[in-house]
């Protein structure tokens, strides 16, 4: 049974950077390239090297950073990663574009890969994972506790929507406007054990969750728990998993700088309770400032498909439950309580939907695809 356990929550502040990227050929159309980078007669430069796979089609691939010990250093280990995969793509003629969606893919006409897990996905779950050719970006922190780690989560939970509204960057999907910000968590949501998450009291009961999904049948490991942040018991991390995939790594890090911030100090509250779990009761009702865990998952799946729909121009219902908070103002408070300016510099940026929109209307659905490559951002 490929679960995973209490003990591997031993760490607490490393961080770890998951990207999803578009194997595209010269033109940035996406293309088959995955099985000749991950399984190719060429071994990645360093670091990318056993930190490469494949994803569901044979066009997105993954990365994954060293682990990274010293926040400081975030920017350096995306870029280094970066860079490898733009080598190794071009040893094989291919590019790499970021984005949450591809605008000029259309799944029917893409490849799945072959790898018997993804077989087994495609055969189990059908419609939604055959036309699943969404990328996002994923966050690791590591916690020491694995209780802990579960009440980070719950409380994290609150935050997700406005960061998927700052990372909204996938407004294409088949070749067509959807009217959204991010169509991908939209897309990816029809997946099974995807999105907001359900509140766990305890480690205990995530873990129990976790073993029954596979006991039932229902998934085959524990990371086919996809939901927006969880508890990652191989790892031994609290993973945020909501962001679009991005083009311009000063984004990605602005987003980690954000998630290792707020984890810590999360962490550091959980250590300040007397009594952790005793803020966990009344899940139902509005809760405190900084207890999303008391917030119904019905309003925070309402913050999310806000975030979903108007990207940059969503408003939230706060946590009390009563009131209705604009993006900007969450931005400028989660800056000031944890002393960080990522989230400003992206709300003062354009956002991923609107620059995808803008350059399609101006200089057409070509430009588009060059922008999205990511050696044209610095990597």
């Amino acid at each position: 049974m490929d679960t995973g356990s209490a003990s591997a929550f031993e760490r607490m502040g490393t961080l770890g950077v998951e990207e999803e990227f578009y194997v595209v050929d010269g033109d940035g159309r996406p293309t088959s390239g995955s099985d000749q980078l991950v399984y190719g007669d060429r071994e990645p430069p360093e670091p990318l090297a056993g930190r490469i796979d494949h994803e569901l089609f044979k066009s997105v691939i993954e990365t994954q950073t060293p682990l990274i010990d010293d926040p400081g250093s975030v920017h350096d280990h995306v870029s280094a990663v970066r860079e490898a995969l733009v080598e190794h793509a071009e040893s094989y003629d291919f590019r790499v574009a970021g984005a949450g969606l591809h605008p000029a893919a259309v799944w029917r006409d893409l490849d799945h890969a072959e790898k018997p897990r993804y077989r087994s996905q495609l055969d189990r779950i059908q419609y939604p994972q055959h036309r699943n050719t969404t990328a996002g970006l994923h966050v690791h922190v590591g916690v020491d506790d694995a209780d802990k780690a579960t009440w980070i989560a719950n409380r994290v939970r609150w935050v997700l929507p406005p960061l998927l509204a700052l990372s909204a960057n996938s407004p294409f999907w088949n070749g067509f406007d959807t009217g959204l910000a991010s169509a991908r968590a939209k897309v990816f949501e029809n997946l099974p054990n995807t999105g907001m998450p359900g509140h766990f009291s305890d480690f205990a009961a995530y873990d129990a969750f976790e073993r029954r999904m596979v006991e039932h049948g229902s998934i085959e490991d524990r990371g086919e728990l996809w939901f927006d942040v969880r508890p990652h018991t191989g790892h031994g991390t609290v993973e945020v998993r909501t962001p679009d995939a991005q083009s311009d790594p000063e984004v990605v890090c602005a987003f980690v700088e954000y998630v290792h911030a707020l984890v810590v100090d999360l962490a550091e509250r959980y250590e300040d309770e007397s009594d952790p779990a005793a803020g966990d009761a009344g899940v139902g009702g509005a809760g405190g400032p900084d207890h999303a865990g008391g917030l119904r998952r019905e309003l925070l799946d309402e913050n999310k498909w806000r975030a979903m729909r108007h990207g940059r121009g969503a408003s939230f219902v706060d946590r009390d439950g009563d009131s209705v908070v604009d993006l900007p103002t969450v931005v400028d408070r989660e800056c000031d309580r944890l002393d960080v300016e990522g989230l400003r510099f992206l709300l003062e940026r354009e956002s991923g939907a609107s620059r995808q929109r803008r350059i399609r209307e101006e200089r057409g659905i070509d430009a588009l695809c060059r922008d999205l490559l990511i050696d044209e951002h610095g990597v």
